[in-house]
Parts: C-alpha cells; structure tokens; sequence
C-alpha cells in the first residue's frame, strides 16, 4: 500500500540504532513537552470532562493496556462511548456473524453503535486522547510511540512484541500518521517494529508535526 511508504520519510536510517535517544533523553522530552502544552490542553480536558458527566455517566474512561515491559496499566480517555458499552458489544457480537468478524480481525468496529454523537466528533479530532497527557506525565506513556493494545492484542504481535515491549506505548505514532483506520492490523504491527527499530528524536519530532495536519484532516474514528 502507498501508505507504508511513510517509513522513508519519517524515519531516519540509522539514528534509532545508535541509542542515544531510547531512554533519559526521551523521558525528558516527554516531560518538557508535556509541561509546555499542560497550560492550554489542561483547561480543554476539564471543559469535555464536565460535557460529558453532564450526559451521564462516567466523564473518563479507563481501559487496562500494555506498556514498556510488560507492565499494565489504566490508559485514559475522555469517555466517547455510552456506560454500558460492554453489555451492548457483548450482545451486537453475539447476534451479528459479521461484526463479530471484524472484532475478532481488527479490534474494533467501523461503524461502532456504542459511540455516542459527541464521541464521534471527539473521536474524528482525536480530543478523546487529551488526558493520556496524564499518563506520559507518570511515566506510563511517551508522546510518540506504539499505540497502547490490550494483552489480546498483544498477542497477535508473535515474535515482533519485542518491539512493542522495549518502548512506552504512545499517544501519537507512526500508525496515526500512516492512515491509520485505512490499515490492517498486520500493517499496524509493522508500523511499530519500523518506528522501534529507527527510533530518534527527530523521528519523534517529525511524527508529532504530522499528528497535527492528522488531527486537523479529523482522521480518527
């Protein structure tokens, strides 16, 4: 696919490999980073919150992902879904072959009855994903990497979860940039072993400029 192209233009050869960049020198940039957009994506995060609450339930959402070696942890969404989101997946699968069919190849539905008006839209500008701030801030997360999957996700990752593992899952990466939906899952996986294996700072940095023309394309879903 013309989409995988993407791997010249973003990654550097050879920069990744040396190292420099895999573990203080990123954390810090993560920090900085973080702390710099705190200030204006903050306030953002607080006004979606309480539109939320306001329809009902819950205003996160927390799902247990992988991250860095293994080690789980709680990723946090603005909630997109409604509260019973579980019981109505349970019962779409159970009585529709074709649906189930999806889930069981991408995990996840492109038309997802479980999404609500609002969270469509949070979803299409990526808003959802603001208070993963927080878990880069705690060291869960970086800003640019693999996105974070589930432990059944994981597992279709064979012999390439080393990988996914060695890094912190991102909030951004080469998968949000590379068309995204538009892949397979298989493509996602390759994603991730191409991003760890010509991992630099300016891979990361050219990643989070095209997370912005992503975002403003509304490319979520």
């Amino acid at each position: 696919m013309a989409h995988t192209s993407i791997d010249e233009h973003v990654l550097p050869a050879g920069l990744g490999r040396r190292g420099r960049y895999r573990g203080i020198a990123k954390r810090a940039v993560d920090l900085l980073l973080c702390l710099l957009m705190l200030p204006a994506v903050g306030p953002v995060i607080l006004i979606l919150y309480a539109i939320v609450r306001a329809e009902g339930g819950p205003g996160f959402f927390g799902h247990r992902r992988v991250g860095r070696n293994g080690a789980t942890f709680r990723c946090w969404k603005i909630r997109t879904m409604v509260p019973d989101a579980q019981a109505r997946l349970d019962e779409l699968l159970a009585r529709d072959p074709a649906a189930r069919r999806e889930w069981e190849s991408e995990y996840k539905l492109r038309d997802d009855p479980r999404v609500t008006r609002l969270g469509l839209f949070l979803r299409r500008t990526s808003l959802d994903e603001l208070p993963q701030i927080w878990n880069v801030l705690r060291g869960e997360m970086s800003l640019v990497g693999p996105r974070p999957v589930t432990a059944p996700e994981l597992e279709r990752y064979g012999a390439s979860r080393r990988a996914y593992l060695a890094v912190r899952p991102g909030v951004t990466g080469l998968w949000q940039v590379s068309g995204r939906n538009d892949l397979s899952y298989d493509e996602r996986v390759r994603l991730d072993v191409a991003y760890h294996d010509g991992l630099s700072f300016l891979s990361d940095m050219r990643i989070l400029c095209r997370t912005a023309g992503a975002v403003l394309r509304r490319t979520g879903r």
